[in-house]
């Protein structure tokens, strides 16, 4: 019983919301269905059997009369009726009940033949009517294949009424749903916009009390974003003039250690803040790319050349020639940012491999953290084991530059170890 159960309930779990409505509505009416044929059978049955026991007792009378005038029993074989002395196939509890003094009746409608008895004593013997039931059996399995028939058309009418009743609520749920994954994707600009019926009130409309706080959510969602995304930006071009200026300042000064050490940190900030400001016109959308055909092999291995670190390259045979359409000057920014976060976090060799449309850089350091897999690059946050090592813009910046461009950045560890960044590129 518990394993049909729990069949029961994988299945319902496995239909969706509307078909789940309907479900649960055709079971209720077949329940209610069920019970009241029940309740009907039972009084159409009461009814019939008691308009035999009615039949056969006043048949009984009868028969008794004609015997006391004529010693003789009647028998109505049109009707089928049979009055008998002493029947032999009386029923025990019948003849008991009819030599203890009472007239009695009995009735057998669960038989193959079902049939109805009186009974009543006369003198010594037992006067006996017996009445077939084949009308009203049959009578009762048409009334009750009528009763089948009545409910099966109201628990489909049900489940057809409950599918077109839950339609809507289930449409209007997988558009609060499509838009929730929209706005997870960056549109912030995705709403619901549920039209409130004119007059209804707070808490009356649940459906449109979900689209109203998802709305909200997004509408406070985008707000905080853009304010951050504008911090950011106002926080990098305000220290683009004081760094200006301390980089100047920091030429002036005599070669010493204590000065390559002031020049090589006024670099790094400098460097953080175009890191920042490309971030930040990333976040806001407002990178316009330059697009061209470039033949990929060549275009790479001119961006390995002049990255000016220690990497292998290498194109597949015949992939020298495939044609991309992407911006040169940012894919170079992109191919860049992947070797230098390969030369920080990974390990020698760095290989960068050409293979049709597509550009992969690879090392054999420890690979990717398993949270940048899941979620993604993390601002500010790169795994690395030492401080100082990073501020994680590299592979931020790297994967919104390929989305101007159109391109796709795939990250995953290699089976033998090492990080992989595969770079997609749209073919010309």
């Amino acid at each position: 019983m518990k394993g049909v159960a729990r069949r029961a309930r994988a299945a319902l779990n496995a239909l969706g919301l509307r078909w789940k409505i309907a479900a649960l509505l055709a079971i209720g009416c077949a329940v209610v269905a069920v019970a009241i044929g029940i309740l009907v059978h039972q009084a159409r049955l009461e009814q019939v059997s008691a308009g035999a026991r009615s039949g056969a007792t006043a048949q009984l009378v009868r028969v008794r009369q004609l015997y006391e005038l004529t010693g003789q029993v009647d028998t109505d074989d049109d009707a089928g009726t049979d009055a008998a002395i002493d029947a032999p196939d009386l029923p025990p509890a019948l003849r008991a009940a009819a030599l203890d003094g009472r007239r009695t009746t009995y009735l057998d409608m669960g038989a193959d033949d079902p049939v109805v008895w009186a009974a009543r004593p006369v003198g010594d013997h037992v006067l006996s009517v017996r009445e077939s039931l084949a009308e009203q059996s049959a009578e009762m399995a048409e009334f009750d294949q009528q009763l089948l028939a009545s409910g099966a058309v109201v628990v489909i009418l049900a489940a057809l009424g409950g599918a077109a009743l839950a339609s809507r609520l289930s449409r209007e749920l997988r558009t609060a749903a499509a838009t929730a994954r929209r706005i997870s994707q960056g549109d912030l600009d995705a709403r619901i916009d549920h039209p409130r019926p004119p007059g209804s009130r707070p808490g009356k409309d649940e459906v449109a009390e979900l689209a109203t706080a998802v709305d909200t959510m997004a509408a406070s969602l985008q707000q905080r974003l853009e304010a951050e995304q504008r911090f950011t930006a106002d926080v990098a071009h305000e220290l683009r003039t004081p760094l200006t200026g301390l980089h100047t300042a920091a030429e002036l000064l005599p070669q010493s250690r204590p000065t390559e050490l002031v020049r090589d940190r006024v670099l790094a900030l400098r460097t953080l803040t175009e890191d920042l400001l490309e971030v930040a016109r990333l976040d806001a959308e407002v990178e316009r790319p330059d697009l061209d055909t470039h033949p990929l092999g060549t275009l790479a291995e001119g961006i390995v050349q002049r990255s000016g670190y220690p990497v292998r390259f290498a194109a597949a045979h015949g992939t020298d020639d495939t044609l991309v359409r992407t911006d040169a000057r940012r894919l170079e920014r992109i191919v860049a940012n992947l070797v230098a976060n390969a030369r920080r976090h990974g390990a020698d060799p760095v290989d960068v491999r050409v293979a049709g449309p597509v550009v992969t850089v690879s090392d054999h350091g420890p690979g990717f953290p398993a949270h940048l897999l899941k979620d993604g690059p993390r601002r500010f946050q790169t795994g690395a084991r030492e401080r100082g090592q990073g501020t994680g813009l590299g592979l931020t910046i790297a994967l919104g530059q390929a989305q101007a461009i159109g391109a796709r950045v795939e990250l995953r560890n290699a089976e033998g170890g090492g990080a992989v960044a595969s770079v997609h590129l749209p073919e010309a």
